[in-house]
């Protein structure tokens, strides 16, 4: 846990913060790490730093601004006030700073997993533009109560929080005002999907780019590029990451063997499978149990 989160937890006590750590690391399409609620101290600031993951803040009252780094590696300056919201994206070097005079009150949520980007990309959400804004004041109403629930109830089971944390991002998603997408970026948007739900569906059988492509109906340059372009990386290595998280989780949770765990994810080679996980998690399928396996 770095400093900034060893300070939060040094102040969950007081009445202007609730601030917990999501307890369970076994969700791979979506997952929790930290969320929280504030009412910020006049001139209170974070940063500058970077985070591991998503980060969505929801400004509830009072105003502030957000210093990032865009895309080109320039730093711009948002002035963010209530009913509005920022992300903050991996790897990020970003600050925010709470206004003396009306500082906010904001809560937060940090997630990541495979789905992601993709959530953050259908809420219009990029690096050059991080202010949520809301086309549906109901939506966004919704979106606030979801994240206000997850801060307020840390106690509840982690499927349970997780089932909340689908529903703010679908609120995220339908109440942003960039959802008023051009009809090619709609088009896009579904060939995603489908291209995802193949994935899901099919990573255990051997299913090459060639053959997602051509369940969505185009061919493989076009399908690379807009899949490279939605979601950050090829569909081939999107395709390896899904097979060795599943892998992970696997490993993690049964007693199968590493030959039966590859076979299930799509490798009956045994040392293609090995090398392929060592390529995601940097060690052998076995040592990576070792460390990270479940007693029994």
């Amino acid at each position: 846990m770095d400093i900034y989160y060893k300070k939060r937890k040094e102040h969950d006590l007081m009445s202007n913060l609730l601030f917990s750590v999501f307890p369970n690391e076994n969700f791979i399409d979506l997952g929790l790490y930290q969320y929280g609620w504030e009412q910020c101290s006049p001139s209170h600031s974070f940063g500058p730093a970077a985070r591991n993951h998503f980060v969505f803040h929801y400004v509830i009252s009072g105003t502030g601004r957000l210093m990032a780094d865009s895309s080109d590696g320039n730093t711009r300056t948002f002035q963010i006030k209530s009913g509005q919201g920022f992300m903050l994206f991996p790897g990020q070097v970003n600050t925010y700073v709470a206004d003396k005079e009306l500082p906010w009150e904001y809560t937060w949520i940090e997630f990541d997993g495979l789905r992601a980007k993709e959530m953050v990309s259908l809420a219009g959400l990029t690096k050059d533009m991080p202010v949520y804004h809301a086309a549906s004041k109901e939506m966004c109403r919704n979106m606030m109560d979801e994240m206000l629930y997850i801060a307020r109830h840390s106690n509840e089971t982690p499927f349970h929080l997780i089932g909340h944390l689908y529903l703010f991002l679908d609120c995220l998603t339908r109440s942003a005002a960039s959802l008023k997408l051009r009809q090619g970026e709609r088009i896009r948007d579904f060939y995603i999907k489908e291209a995802l739900s193949f994935i899901e569906q099919n990573f255990q059988n051997d299913i090459s780019v060639e053959d997602i492509a051509a369940f969505c109906g185009l061919n493989r340059s076009y399908f690379g590029k807009i899949f490279r372009d939605t979601l950050g990386k090829p569909p081939q290595e999107f395709l390896m990451s899904y097979r060795m998280a599943k892998a992970a989780e696997l490993l993690k949770l049964t007693k199968l063997s590493v030959r039966d765990i590859g076979n299930a994810v799509g490798y009956p080679n045994q040392l293609h499978f090995s090398r392929a996980f060592k390529n995601i998690y940097g060690i052998s399928p076995r040592d990576w149990r070792s460390q990270n396996g479940m007693s029994y």
